[in-house]
């Protein structure tokens, strides 16, 4: 129990200041009530047409390869710290191998892309 007392002390003065901050910007800060305050916008720009509308598919597409070449970062950074531990312990061609062929099907998945175009704005 004692390694988790800081972890618990940090939890208790984390919820302590939310609190305290949020019940102080309660009693001090201002009331004013208009309906423009509660109006939805957007960067600013009052909305025009209905929230639903279409998108063009290239926002999705790069959002989408945004998140698979960020996912791959995700598994890259913990191999490269940890490959010198297991280097030592005889698994470094294996392992050297295996971050290869993972590293060779997203570069090949880059370049169809690049061929494919998706990455050209229009």
């Amino acid at each position: 129990m004692n390694s988790f007392a800081p972890v618990l002390i940090q939890i208790i003065f984390a919820l302590l200041f939310t609190i305290v901050a949020l019940g102080v910007t309660a009693l001090i800060g201002p009331r004013k009530r208009n309906p423009v305050k509660y109006d939805a916008y957007e960067c600013g720009v009052e909305y025009f047409n209905d929230a639903r509308g279409i998108f063009n598919i290239k926002f999705y597409l790069v959002a989408v390869l945004f998140i698979l070449f960020d996912v791959e970062a995700v598994f890259v950074i913990p191999w490269a710290v940890s490959f010198l531990k297991y280097k030592s312990l005889g698994l470094g061609i294996f392992i050297f191998l295996e971050m290869t062929v993972f590293m060779s099907v997203l570069i090949a998945g880059y370049i169809y892309i690049i061929k494919k175009g998706a990455l050209e704005w229009e």
